[in-house]
């Protein structure tokens, strides 16, 4: 049973951003500050990317998607929990995140661009500041 009445569930999940959220922009700033130059939401001479990437980097051929614990279901990650009201629903519609998220992912590196995942977790760990900027120096400038 959930805790909330249906109207205040609906103005809850209503509030919940699909992008420029706090671990996007984080990412945003940390890759800015060590020089990388990027557009954003997928936008790509003036088309629009499978998936949306958060972070385009076309200087170096390089997509990030910064993703949510939750909705892309990170396995084994302690913010990820299936609810436990309307399970099979929040089942299936996080597997069908991961779907697209795999389906997209391919499609881009048939495009010839390497996919970075950042996950929201990571990120809550200051020492991961320190691994993100290697990742990107290793991953990115190849």
């Amino acid at each position: 049973m959930d805790v909330h009445e249906p109207e205040i569930r609906s103005y809850n999940m209503s509030r919940i951003k699909g992008k420029n959220t706090k671990p996007e922009i984080l990412v945003r700033k940390l890759l800015h500050s060590q020089g990388y130059r990027f557009t954003l939401h997928g936008k790509y001479q003036g088309k629009i990317l499978p998936g949306k990437p958060d972070i385009v980097l076309p200087k170096y051929k390089t997509l990030v998607f910064v993703h949510g614990c939750y909705w892309h279901g990170h396995e084994g990650c302690k913010y990820f929990k299936i609810p436990e009201t309307r399970t099979e629903w929040w089942t299936a519609k996080i597997n069908r995140n991961k779907e697209l998220d795999r389906q997209h992912q391919t499609e881009l590196e048939e495009m010839g661009w390497k996919v970075l995942i950042v996950w929201q977790c990571r990120l809550k760990e200051y020492a991961y500041r320190d691994e993100l900027i290697k990742l990107f120096t290793v991953k990115v400038k190849k």
